[in-house]
């Protein structure tokens, strides 16, 4: 029997030395794993990203699009190049197939016309560079944030000083087509510097990718519609499951919990987050908690700006303009509900965002008015963020996001 070869069992083979278990079960015509430990192991995380920065080119020093060689292992990032010449590319979305990257051209004339741009780009993996595919109009003025829907075959446009949004598709070329969906939102607020009219500033599909959400800080309100795959059309929500902020609140960015269960947005105007409990049959949020952002002995001006759940779904973190900070929270896993937890310096001024990286490990913030981006060590037990010493510069960073390129 081949089970008892030259008198020893098969199972006992792994005992000897790799060499003489391949000899043996080559003779005994059977094929033994030389390696069957490895073979039991989890594909290793990739070590290795591009991590593209959108900035601000008008007044400042920047070219448009800046690509960083980025060590997972480390938190360094290498020296930086001009992936693609741009103006003001303020916020950028990959493709989940990473072959391309979609951007906002934050301005109010496009070819003539009263609005914004998206550009979408080809991603050569091998040196980052962004090959430009096509431009097409946002349809509305000062587009400052894009997503792309749960299929990736639509990107979503917040345009903030007209208050407009919009979905274009996209082709299998990874160019973008005519939109398929738009509306112009109404309603104003109470700060008249700020809320004099609508201000779609963020906006993304639900986990299930039913329906589609927008923070307008103008009107202070989070917009709650129905989103139809596959035409990429979308339509009020009945019945209508919009949410008011606090008046003046401002509601700039928001985020799902990992879970999909919660959903947590910051106002900018009064330097709060909110936390709500979401019925996804419905596309209903249940406001759950409001939480200051700032010290309470702090006295000074502030606007918040970026917030991010870490990918365990443990902590929340959201960055303050003006105290220059990251407040951290620790997120109850079964209520949602949110504990302060910290009050980290930026060491830069006015952190307009920042991103976890796709490990978890670290926190990447970009200084705005300080030219760089700043690295911290994410503490996965307490959620504390470390400075690692690592800091580049980079003109006018606004975003930032991350390209395997292993």
């Amino acid at each position: 029997m081949r089970g008892d070869l030259l008198g020893v069992r098969i199972p006992s083979i792994m005992k000897i030395s790799r060499r003489f278990a391949f000899i043996i079960s080559v003779l005994a015509g059977v094929s033994l794993p030389l390696f069957p430990a490895r073979a039991q192991e989890k594909p290793a995380s990739p070590r290795r990203y591009i991590a593209y920065v959108g900035t601000y080119t008008a007044k400042t020093k920047s070219k448009g699009i800046y690509a960083y060689m980025f060590d997972a292992r480390t938190g360094k990032l290498g020296s930086p190049s001009v992936a693609a010449e741009s103006v003001d590319p303020s916020f950028l979305v990959l493709h989940p197939n990473g072959k391309y990257l979609y951007a906002v051209n934050e301005i109010e004339n496009f070819k003539g016309e009263k609005s914004g741009a998206v550009s979408a780009y080809s991603i050569d993996r091998k040196t980052g560079k962004l090959t430009l595919l096509n431009q097409v109009s946002s349809r509305g003025l000062d587009p400052c944030h894009l997503s792309l829907d749960k299929t990736g075959n639509y990107v979503l446009v917040a345009n903030y000083t007209s208050g407009t949004v919009t979905v274009f598709p996209v082709k299998s070329d990874g160019k973008l087509g005519n939109y398929t969906g738009f509306e112009q939102y109404s309603g104003s607020g109470p700060n008249q510097a700020r809320q004099e009219g609508p201000h779609a500033h963020w906006i993304e599909t639900a986990p299930d990718n039913r329906f589609l959400i927008t923070a307008d800080l103008g009107s202070d309100r989070i917009r709650v519609s129905r989103f139809h795959v596959p035409d990429g059309a979308f339509s009020p929500n009945q019945p209508d499951t919009d949410v008011s902020s606090k008046p003046g609140a401002g509601p700039r960015h928001a985020v799902f919990s990992p879970s999909g269960k919660f959903f947590y947005v910051t106002s900018e105007l009064n330097s709060t987050v909110a936390a709500y409990s979401y019925d996804a049959e419905a596309g209903k949020l249940t406001e759950m908690q409001i939480a200051s952002t700032l010290p309470k002995d702090f006295a000074g001006s502030n606007d918040t700006a970026e917030i991010a759940v870490h990918p365990s779904g443990k902590f929340l973190y959201v960055s303050n303009r003006g105290r220059d900070s990251i407040a951290v929270f620790a997120v109850n896993a079964a209520t949602g509900t949110l504990t302060p937890l910290a009050d980290i310096a930026t060491n830069g001024k006015t952190p307009r965002h920042f991103a976890i990286d796709p490990t978890g490990r670290f926190l990447l913030v970009e200084n705005q008015e300080s030219n760089s981006i700043v690295t911290f060590r994410i503490n996965l037990s307490t959620g504390g963020l470390t400075l690692t010493g690592q800091t580049v510069e980079v003109p006018s960073p606004v975003d930032i996001t991350f390209l395997s390129n292993e």
